[in-house]
């Protein structure tokens, strides 16, 4: 009788465990699809963050003025929103520029009706610095003309034209760009608002390699600016997050497109401010670097992958043409990995430290190489040719969030030891935790007047105020520490600093809001950066 029962009970078991099994593979395959997948559609920015409406619950009801036929708007009325999808926000409506006339006609038609104004290309700031409240928005991108003058390594370039099609533009040309940031998305005059910085340690910042620019003011008139030209509103313009004018167009210097030898290395963090003296006493010979902490739990912040390319004379032929980026899902698949806990994030770091050096092809072939035949070679606008497609997913309710901090170079240590507490006490998401260099700055809200390091954070977080008032208290104890080492916010993303801590970390603000009325004494050129923190209060 016992023989019988274990009989059945193994025969049960024989059939239940494959359909348990079975069940579970296609369970995390489903998974594994849906965290690799190509987004079909943007996603549905449905939280309305408190200061852009006064009523969260009820958006504002925007009425048109009959606009002239010679202002051609994309959108009347209705939202705006950037890529964190939390500040929604109701305009008057969204203007689609393709040339000078149409941002003319938009600001003497805000300034005659009383409108406010604001400047946007790809949206990613991330606290409404590119929109304001009913205001006219002028979308650039379509505004993105430009030319090489080839001799003198001199771009010239509309503020809406992206890094994207200014790299496919140079490369057949021999040449490259000298700083942008680690995507190439971004338009021109956004990389100029927000003084962006890059993967080049030589040159730091963008605001470095622009020798003019055009600037439309708020009365609809057009200013060269350069060091030499107008320099205090050219200082004011590089990092001036659109509050001064409408950048037309930039002359940019451009450097030679080289080839480079990738490597790629795991140090302990506390040897990081050694290997990096020791990359920067090699002089030129190393053209771009980078580095990233572990985001593992199992070290957190106490490892950091170093990606040097070093200039290498040993290749032969030409440089190939540009290639889209590849293993796209399975970079995704491991970003969203990451934010499922604990062994996902670990997963996630593994997969980037021992994986990503071997599924990341070689822009030219290792035959190519000569005396090493092992080496992997790329070039340099291929390196920065990343748009950040593997960013984009169909998670639900779900945003990715960046923060970033210069910090003293000679306060690394210190300054990553209190980000750890800080973000295990908070229980942070983290999915990347990016180190870039940044040299001395001379623009007038200046993010390093001296040299730096430029701490970024990837963080993710559901789309809940409950997770907003949680981000906030974590960004101020992140404030807090990068001002007690002497260093400064960035402030392109969330608006989470309070108005003592901007004091202390940019000791001019003042002035700059000062400056702002002096050049545009109607405040048209508005944003949520501007209201919240200036001392202006008449609009």
């Amino acid at each position: 009788m016992v023989k019988q029962r274990k009989s059945s009970s193994n025969k049960i078991a024989f059939i239940i465990i494959p359909i348990i099994s079975l069940f579970l593979a296609f369970s995390v395959m489903r998974k594994a699809v849906y965290y690799s997948s190509e987004p079909t559609e943007d996603k549905n920015c449905h939280l309305l963050y408190p200061f852009s409406f006064t009523d969260p619950s009820k958006a504002t009801t925007i009425v048109m003025q009959n606009p002239p036929a010679t202002i051609p708007f994309l959108q009347k009325g209705g939202i705006i929103d950037d890529i964190s999808c939390l500040n929604k926000t109701s305009v008057y409506g969204i203007v689609k520029v393709n040339g000078v006339e149409d941002i003319q006609n938009t600001i003497l038609f805000a300034k005659e009706n009383n409108i406010k104004t604001s400047i946007a290309g790809i949206r990613h700031s991330m606290g409404g610095q590119s929109f304001f409240r009913n205001a006219a928005v002028l979308d650039m991108t379509g505004f993105n003309q430009m030319s090489i003058d080839e001799e003198n390594k001199i771009l010239t370039v509309q503020s809406g034209a992206t890094w994207h099609d200014i790299q496919k533009f140079l490369h057949p040309k021999g040449l490259a760009v000298k700083a942008m940031q680690s995507s190439d998305i971004f338009t021109v005059g956004g990389s100029i608002s927000v003084n962006a910085h890059g993967m080049d340690h030589h040159v730091g910042s963008l605001g470095t390699t622009i020798k003019s620019m055009r600037i439309m003011l708020s009365d609809g008139t057009i200013k060269t600016v350069s060091k030499t030209q107008s320099p205090e509103l050219y200082r004011l313009v590089i990092g001036g997050y659109g509050l001064f004018g409408v950048i037309l167009d930039a002359d940019i210097e451009v450097t030679n497109n080289e080839m480079y030898e990738r490597e790629t290395y795991v140090i302990d963090y506390k040897e990081f401010p050694r290997v990096f003296e020791e990359i920067m006493a090699s002089g030129d010979k190393s053209g771009l670097m980078y580095g990233h902490l572990s985001t593992g739990p199992n070290a957190f912040l106490k490892e950091v992958i170093i990606y040097n390319f070093r200039r290498t004379d040993n290749f032969n032929g030409q440089i190939p043409p540009l290639q889209e980026k590849s293993n796209v899902g399975l970079k995704r698949l491991f970003l969203n990995l990451g934010k499922t806990g604990t062994i996902g994030r670990q997963i996630r770091y593994w997969a980037e430290k021992y994986l990503q050096p071997r599924f990341e092809s070689c822009a030219v072939s290792r035959n190519d190489a000569m005396g090493e035949p092992e080496a992997c070679f790329i070039s340099r606008n291929q390196e920065m040719y990343e748009s950040g497609k593997f960013l984009r997913n169909n998670l639900k309710n779900d945003t990715d969030i960046l923060q970033e901090y210069f910090i003293p170079r000679d306060k690394f240590i210190e300054f990553v030891d209190g980000m750890r507490e800080i973000l295990q006490k908070n229980k942070a998401v983290v999915l990347n935790s990016g180190i870039r260099v940044v040299n001395k700055e001379d623009n007038f809200l200046n993010y390093a007047p001296e040299d730096a390091f430029a701490m970024v954070l990837y963080l993710n977080q559901k789309m809940t105020s409950e997770e907003n008032e949680r981000m906030e208290k974590l960004t101020r104890k992140m404030v807090d520490l990068t001002i007690s080492l002497g260093g400064k916010p960035y402030l392109p993303y969330q608006l989470y600093f309070t108005d003592e801590q901007l004091q202390k970390a940019y000791p001019n603000i003042n002035q700059f809001f000062a400056l702002k009325t002096q050049y545009d004494p109607n405040l048209l050129f508005m944003s949520s950066l501007y209201e919240k923190y200036s001392k202006v209060r008449t609009f």
